[in-house]
């Protein structure tokens, strides 16, 4: 693992960040009070919302998602040099991916009126998204099988760490007027209206005919087929797609056919563990049909 991860305060990261891109950006960057951040758990709909926020900056046009990679509209800044880059960016607001945890990020964000958005997906099908990501993915160690890679899912041995010491932290910030939490989920049952709220949330009016073509552009069959967002572009030594595509079902729920009852039972013990205490509910945490486990 240790050729593949890098160890940064106790906590595992890709290697394609170092430790001085991780310094830099903890304690050196500086946050703007137009910025805009892009915030997830791995598999938890970054390049959704990069597609979303690319085409509301631009009012609904296209072009700029069609011609330019996602990763250069809306970089992460944790990795390589984009936090450099970044830092002299003249673009006004800036926009900006992270899959940081709230204890690795900007010190200077503290105080600042950036605004972030962050995306939660059910943790079930974020770790199946992951495994098979993995697969086709050489910067992740590849998954010997399902059970192991769901322990160390849930113990966070793995890049970011926890996905529920992720959640946790970030949603210190529930409340304050700069933070906006949404989950995937409700950009799968309401793309449209999701969209307006986060136009809303960023002060950013646009009419009914830009409103719908930010949707139509960011639906999950316009991004699967777009190069600059399907990640065609990436060399195969690191992202094989022989393996599977990086857009794979963008459903809700498809946990379920993966995981073994045994499975199932494991993952919900841990879980009732670590957010029994956590007053923040999710649509997971309902027992309806939609999310219920195997009797559905």
């Amino acid at each position: 693992m240790s050729d593949l991860y890098l160890e940064y305060k106790g906590a595992l990261f890709l290697n394609k960040s170092t430790t001085e891109d991780l310094e830099f950006v903890e304690n050196e960057f500086q946050v703007r009070d137009d910025d805009i951040y892009n915030i997830t758990y791995l598999k938890s709909g970054t390049t959704w919302m990069i597609e979303i926020l690319s085409l509301i900056q631009k009012n609904g046009d296209p072009t700029w998602s069609n011609t330019v990679p996602n990763w250069e509209r809306v970089p992460w800044i944790e990795k390589l040099d984009y936090g450099k880059k970044l830092q002299q960016s003249e673009e006004h607001p800036r926009l900006i991916s992270s899959h940081l945890p709230r204890h690795f990020f900007m010190k200077s964000f503290n105080g600042s009126k950036a605004k972030v958005i962050y995306t939660i997906r059910h943790p079930k099908d974020a770790a199946v998204s992951l495994y098979y990501f993995s697969i086709m993915c050489a910067v992740f160690k590849d998954p010997e099988n399902m059970d192991s890679f769901l322990k160390e899912f849930l113990t966070g041995n793995m890049p970011y760490g926890s996905w529920f010491n992720h959640v946790k932290g970030w949603m210190e910030l529930l409340g304050k007027d700069n933070f906006m939490f949404h989950t995937y989920e409700d950009l799968r049952k309401d793309l449209r209206g999701s969209v307006i709220k986060i136009c809303k949330f960023l002060g950013k009016e646009l009419d009914d005919e830009a409103v719908d073509s930010v949707v139509k552009n960011a639906s999950f069959k316009n991004m699967k087929q777009n190069d600059m967002a399907n990640y065609s572009l990436v060399p195969p030594d690191e992202m094989d797609h022989e393996k599977g595509p990086f857009y794979r079902k963008g459903i809700v729920g498809d946990w379920k056919n993966h995981f073994t009852v045994a499975q199932n039972e494991y993952f919900d013990k841990i879980y009732k563990a670590e957010m029994e205490d956590f007053s923040v509910k999710f649509p997971w945490d309902t027992n309806t049909p939609e999310y219920r486990g195997f009797s559905s």
